[in-house]
């Protein structure tokens, strides 16, 4: 890549820069879970558990971190995972992410709760990003919005799942968040003191979510957005309601959300291509699974049927290599992508791929793995790995 700022050379640090230049409402949101955020604390320790094992006196390869998936041919074995209100947490997130992954050769994944519409990001990326969908409770906008997707020219389709309640996440209630943010005190005084982010949306405009526009009702007040979501974007899904998105989607459909093997069996007779192995980063169940704790038997069990891409808990290009190791056949990472546009703008996207892309060959050379598909061969010991 073009960009890379040596001062940022991994997560946390990126994560540090970011909470100095993000108004404290909207950074919460972006790196906080719900209840007690033990499934974040999870999420991380899982990773803690995989370790992997060199083969150092075997021929020394050159090391391609190629894969490909879906009939394309990607750079490397990882994505930008879907982020909701990207614009809140840096003006102009989606499209700086999506042009970086664009010329990186990487996926871009939209979410539908994006301050980005699907058309401009499907502009940018060339038709290679792909489109997260909720599923709308409300037929029509189900209808047309699939149509808008299909002539923005997505090939790859990802249905969340794991969001049948709005998350408990106690820094958002405390915060008061929304979209556009409210205009109290407390949030003017944060904003006032990120003067660079402040600057940045004055020049982009007040972030609102693109795609939705023409489904929300006119000067809807921001009260009311939590309740448009329920009832009209975030319906409920279940195998019926999968059944019809399948039927009326022709190109890869991918389930994002599960970590249950049961419902990996369910998304494999339903048709899909791929399942993002996820719990949505420790935001909706504190207490449950992380992917790397279910990742060994959905792999056996299923592995020959379906795609098994990851993400919860991926912060560096050494957990890229452990969720492969692991059997994941793709990554996404959110959080360290939005951390990048926080610490270093505009730069964001370029500066995160080209500090993955390091990690990820350095680890993948002392191992002595010429390519991200064998990185199994290496796993010494992780969670359900007897």
């Amino acid at each position: 890549m073009a960009y890379y700022n040596p001062k940022y050379p991994d997560t946390p640090s990126l994560k540090r820069a970011a909470k100095r230049r993000i108004p404290a409402f909207a950074f919460d949101y972006l790196c906080g879970g719900c209840h007690d955020e033990i499934g974040v604390a999870h999420n991380a320790g899982a990773f803690e558990q995989v370790k992997l094992q060199s083969d150092l006196l075997a021929p020394t390869p050159e090391v391609d971190l190629s894969v490909e998936l879906f009939g394309q041919r990607y750079a490397a074995p990882f994505g930008v995972a879907p982020v909701g209100l990207q614009g809140l947490m840096w003006p102009k997130a989606p499209e700086i992410l999506a042009k970086a992954a664009y010329q990186a050769k990487l996926p871009y994944v939209l979410s539908t709760v994006s301050s980005a519409s699907l058309e401009t990001i499907a502009e940018i990326s060339e038709g290679t990003a792909w489109y997260q969908l909720y599923n709308p409770t409300d037929a029509k906008i189900r209808e047309d919005l699939m149509g808008r997707i299909k002539d923005a020219g997505y090939k790859v389709l990802v249905v969340t799942v794991d969001v049948p309640t709005f998350g408990y996440r106690p820094r958002d209630i405390r915060n008061g968040l929304a979209m556009p943010p409210k205009m109290n005190l407390r949030n003017i005084v944060q904003m006032m003191q990120c003067p660079a982010w402040s600057w940045q949306t004055l020049l982009a405009g007040v972030p609102e979510m693109q795609t939705l526009k023409p489904y929300m009702p006119k000067n809807m007040p921001t009260s009311e957005l939590a309740n448009f979501m329920n009832n009209t974007v975030m319906g409920a899904v279940d195998f019926e309601s999968l059944k019809v998105i399948r039927d009326n989607w022709d190109g890869p459909l991918v389930l994002k959300g599960l970590v249950n093997p049961d419902d990996v069996k369910q998304a494999v007779a339903l048709g899909a291509d791929a399942v993002v192995l996820s719990n949505h980063g420790g935001r909706q169940l504190d207490v449950g699974e992380s992917p790397l704790d279910t990742i060994q038997t959905i792999k056996r069990l299923y592995g020959d049927k379906i795609k098994l891409l990851m993400d919860s808990g991926v912060q560096s290009g050494g957990n890229v290599a452990q969720a492969m190791a692991m059997g994941a056949d793709f990554t996404l990472l959110g959080r360290t992508f939005v951390y990048a546009c926080g610490a270093v703008g505009h730069h964001g996207g370029e500066h995160a791929i080209d500090m993955l892309t390091q990690q990820l060959t350095q680890v993948m050379g002392q191992l002595k793995c010429p390519t991200p598909t064998q990185l199994p061969h290496y796993l010494k010991t992780g969670p359900g790995v007897a």
